[in-house]
């Protein structure tokens, strides 16, 4: 089916679509005892501006654009969309849904919300790791009376997504984790029609992830410190949806996307070359990118370590911080390369631009086995990328040296558990260096040669539109 139709039939396709809103707004309004007037005016708006003219009007391009509360309701299930479907509003879980107009007082970080349901106030963090979220701004959502509810003073035609780039942000892992998949999750389905509202504003974040955000939305974020007042919206949504360490659950997702999707949507937003590992030029020398630690987890023996994967045929890239600090450049080196090696620690992260078919190798330190699997095993593999694992012996921890090969934080690990999450991580997180076994090692990069050299490349699955 073409892009262009004529006029006619499209009109009265939309005339259809317009006159069964109507009804179905006006039925609501007898039920609940609502004002269907803003409602109808807002789902109208939304519809709208999904058509455009050209041809001076008599060709009329159809851009599909779902009625908003549709859309709004597909990131709700159960007794959440029962409760939406009913009074416009839904806040039983982390995220708060309404699909009536809502208010926003930038000063106050407040949310007024008109239901038919008694009146609700509520406080919550947008922002998905509980133990982050004392670094987060707090915002208040007062559902019920719309009497006491501010007077507007901008209005927008498009819902909001208020979420929080407070938290961890600063972490790879955790702004991908906690921030930008959550986004992506949240706000996907909407196609570029719904607005950002940022609390808890880092100017530095906004900049580093421009491109994945004018790729969800096609408006300037709103900075409530810097763009006061209050904001009106035919909807919105206040928290993102979380489904895990680099997860996505496609069966929880508008339009199912799955984490190949993720991944396409990161390779349109900072073009990147390679969508295969088998796309890149043959005969050339595998690009190995070595993740180096400066702080932790470092690699003592780095430099024997380099030696050695020059000797078996790789092309080895080490970046420094300051070419990691540009997200967009430092994308683009990443999917160049088809093994990525790097020992436990955000920088891994970076996994998720390789091509698919290429090989991630994680150096496992003493203690973090289950955060290595979790983190980035199971993610790579969800990805399309091999995964390997090395994992670190006693004698290659400085933790043998520190503490002596018979005690208990080398020989049991999970008895630190035992005494708390910050008193394991100064040890194994914060505390601990690797020297490799450079002979051990090889084995492992080996096998990422061999998984290169196969005739059969593993097949990414088709990225929905």
């Amino acid at each position: 089916m073409g892009k262009e139709q004529k006029g006619g039939g499209l009109v009265l396709g939309a005339f259809s679509a317009v006159t069964f809103l109507l009804l179905l707004t006006l039925l609501c309004s007898s039920v609940l005892d609502v004002n269907p007037l803003e409602s109808w005016k807002d789902q109208l708006s939304y519809l709208r501006d999904g058509f455009s003219s050209k041809n001076g009007g008599t060709d009329i391009e159809e851009v599909y654009v779902e009625p908003l509360n549709f859309l709004l309701e597909r990131l709700v299930r159960g007794d959440d969309r029962i409760q939406l479907d009913l009074t416009g509003f839904s806040c039983q879980s982390e995220v708060c849904v309404a699909s009536k107009p809502v208010r926003i007082d930038n000063n106050a970080l407040t949310v007024y919300i008109p239901t038919s349901e008694s009146r609700i106030d509520r406080v919550i963090k947008p922002y998905v790791d509980k133990l982050a979220r004392s670094q987060v701004s707090s915002v208040r959502i007062v559902a019920g009376d719309s009497d006491h509810s501010p007077a507007c003073h901008f209005t927008h035609d498009v819902p909001a997504v208020v979420f929080s780039s407070g938290g961890f942000a600063g972490n790879l892992f955790h702004e991908m984790d906690e921030i930008i998949i959550p986004l992506f999750i949240t706000t996907r389905h909407f196609r570029s029609r719904v607005k950002f509202v940022i609390t808890d504003y880092k100017a530095w974040w906004v900049s580093k992830y421009s491109r994945v955000l004018e790729n969800l939305s096609g408006f300037e974020v709103i900075n409530p410190e810097a763009n006061g007042g209050v904001h009106c919206f035919p909807g919105g949504v206040v928290g993102l949806k979380f489904h895990g360490f680099l997860a996505l659950n496609s069966t929880d997702i508008p339009e199912g996307y799955s984490m190949y999707d993720f991944r396409h949507f990161l390779r349109e937003s900072y073009n990147l070359r390679f969508n295969n590992v088998f796309e890149m030029e043959r005969g050339k020398k595998p690009r190995l990118m070595l993740i180096s630690r400066q702080n932790s987890r470092v690699f003592l023996n780095e430099e024997e370590m380099v030696v050695m994967m020059e000797e078996l045929g790789f092309e080895v890239v080490r970046p420094r911080p300051n070419r990691m600090s540009n997200l967009g450049k430092f994308a683009e080196e990443v999917n160049s390369c088809s093994v990525m090696v790097g020992a436990h620690g955000a920088g891994l992260t970076n996994e998720m631009f390789l091509p698919a078919g290429a090989v991630a190798v994680q150096l496992v330190p003493l203690g973090l086995d289950w955060a290595s699997t979790y983190y980035f095993g199971l993610p790579a593999i969800e990805m399309g990328v091999n995964y390997l694992e090395y994992k670190i012996e006693p004698e290659e921890s400085s933790l043998v040296e520190t503490y002596g090969r018979n005690h208990p934080i080398v020989t049991d690990p999970e008895s630190m558990y035992a005494k708390g999450y910050f008193a394991f991580r100064a040890v194994y997180i914060d505390g601990q260096n690797l020297k490799v076994n450079v002979g051990r090692f090889r084995e492992t990069l080996v096998q990422a040669m061999e998984l290169l050299s196969q005739s059969n490349p593993p097949l990414a699955a088709p990225p929905l539109a």
